[in-house]
């Protein structure tokens, strides 16, 4: 379910909508450093509750799109990389945008009426990846059909590093991760109600069918123990981007 082996073809084949956000991710990163008019862009997409209440709407989802450092982009394409693709494929492409961007925006609202005018300026998609938590937490109370008990126990583990993060890093908005994840979880009884679990889906093998692998457990036989061992030492290199980025 977050063990990911395919090639960047199969993946951007699989995945359209996660590879078109980090592509977002990417190339507003460099026309914020690197282009000219990054300044602008910045400062006309960054959140800033002033701004959203002198009616600069806009600024409660351009956030989503935007990051301050290497390490913050890294770590927010890197997560949304793992943990996406099984809820894009389970979903389907729109559910998955709408919820992704549903979450952001809840994210933003949260952040303007509870951190007030004063709030500093904020950006990131963490509030919108934590929204797809949301749902995985949905899954794991409400839906057990859809994760199996070693994909709820590692969904239980990241969750509980992310709030941990959450709360002891200083300039990390609170309000942003804990209400991307309540809008995410509220959504996730009318998004999952037609879904099926990741693992009833393979990709064909010309790459543009969508099937049910009836050779899915033995080939999870033979990647099982690798698949784990990269998974956790990719989840640890996330968590140290993420603490550095925070730091630098």
């Amino acid at each position: 379910m977050f063990i990911r082996n395919e090639s960047f073809y199969t993946f951007r084949r699989s995945y359209p909508i996660i590879t078109a956000l980090v592509f977002i991710h990417i190339a507003l990163f460099v026309w914020i450093h690197l282009l000219p008019g990054g300044a602008w862009v910045y400062a006309t997409g960054v959140g800033f509750n002033l701004a959203v209440s002198q009616g600069e709407y806009w600024r409660l989802i351009t956030p989503v799109f935007l990051h301050v450092s290497i390490g913050h982009l890294v770590f927010n394409s890197f997560a949304l990389v793992i943990f996406g693709p099984a809820l894009e494929r389970m979903l389907g492409k729109g559910k998955f945008l709408f919820v992704y961007l549903l979450s952001g925006f809840i994210a933003n609202v949260a952040t303007y009426y509870l951190g007030g005018l004063a709030y500093p300026y904020h950006l990131g998609a963490s509030g919108a990846i934590f929204g797809l938590f949301g749902i995985f937490v949905y899954m794991v109370i409400y839906r057990k059909d859809l994760i199996d008990p070693a994909n709820t126990q590692l969904v239980i583990t990241i969750i509980i590093i992310g709030l941990v993060m959450t709360f002891l890093s200083s300039n990390i908005n609170v309000f942003a991760h804990l209400f991307g994840m309540i809008g995410g979880a509220a959504l996730a009884p009318i998004v999952l109600a037609k879904a099926r679990p990741f693992y009833a889906f393979a990709v064909a093998a010309d790459d543009r069918q969508v099937r049910f692998d009836p050779n899915r457990w033995k080939k999870r036989r033979f990647t099982k123990g690798i698949g784990k061992k990269i998974l956790w030492v990719g989840l640890g290199l996330l968590i140290a981007i993420g603490i550095l980025s925070r730091l630098f």
